[in-house]
């Protein structure tokens, strides 16, 4: 099929113009986690936008390769706002990420392969499941945040200082930084540790 006259010409503008939106809106939800002195959320947030990102630029250059000129895609589609709150801008974003991978990319995943683009179809099915992770660990964060427990664990995790790089290996956290007394928001977590736990399951490393 001629891909410009395609639904999966499309379907990855919109899903680039969703990712560049996320990459985004995670970078502010770190940026809340920071003025709450969070360090291990506004880091997770972090990496969580440069996934986005690295979801936008596959979705761009499917269209930049396939068009093989300079294309300009005319999109409609419904994108959130959520209010600058941490809580609900983690359980937002949670739901969001469970959207995409329950129904948005399945579908357009489909689309591309009766179209005949298996390499999408692929990708999308690919991305889905890396969002499917993303929604986890988003409302993992929330009920840790929402209970007051972010530093309390089931597994032990490496906890280090950002202030002065002590380092533990604990499941609940200082209250204060046992070298250079700084409060417990400087904790910085081991990623692998509470991807794990987010994710119910467990390795010999944490």
């Amino acid at each position: 099929m001629d891909f410009n006259k395609s639904r999966t010409k499309q379907n990855l503008a919109r899903s680039f113009a969703a990712e560049c939106q996320a990459g985004a809106r995670y970078q502010f939800i770190a940026t809340l986690a920071q003025q709450e002195q969070l360090i291990f959320v506004k880091d997770t947030m972090k990496l969580l936008a440069k996934n986005e990102m690295a979801h936008a630029k596959l979705f761009y250059d499917y269209i930049a390769d396939k068009c093989q000129d300079v294309c300009k895609v005319e999109i409609e589609a419904d994108y959130p706002f959520v209010y600058n709150n941490l809580a609900t801008a983690l359980k937002e974003g949670s739901k969001i990420e469970k959207e995409e991978f329950d129904d948005i990319y399945p579908h357009f995943a489909k689309v591309a392969r009766d179209e005949g683009f298996e390499d999408i179809a692929k990708s999308y099915e690919l991305v889905a499941a890396v969002e499917q992770t993303h929604s986890k660990i988003l409302n993992y964060i929330y009920e840790k945040y929402t209970s007051k427990s972010l530093y309390k664990h089931k597994l032990k995790m490496v906890l280090k200082c950002s202030n002065c790089g002590h380092i533990d290996y604990l499941s609940d956290g200082w209250k204060k930084c046992p070298l250079c007394n700084f409060d417990q928001g400087a904790i910085a977590l081991d990623y692998s540790c509470l991807l794990e736990e987010a994710l119910g399951v467990k390795s010999q490393n944490c």
